[in-house]
């Protein structure tokens, strides 16, 4: 009989391409440096989720953060 190996998924560090395995403390980064790279650029933006809001009920809610009713009117 043949002997089935183990197929190993290689994964990258997604800042800087290193090497990671899943069982690393950082994982999926490969060090904590790599990590907070990553978070910067979530806070400044670089980042983005670009679907559109289809939940009607996340766009009233938004549409009242912005100080507009569900009617489009202005808050007072």
């Amino acid at each position: 009989m043949a002997t089935k190996k183990k197929s190993v998924k290689v994964l990258r560090c997604p800042s800087c391409g290193m090497l990671v395995r899943p069982k690393d403390e950082d994982f999926p980064f490969c060090s904590d440096r790599c990590r907070k790279i990553d978070l910067g650029k979530w806070a400044m933006g670089v980042y983005k989720i670009s679907s559109p809001i289809l939940d009607p009920e996340v766009l009233e809610d938004l549409g009242e953060l912005g100080g507009r009713h569900s009617d489009g009117s202005e808050n007072d």
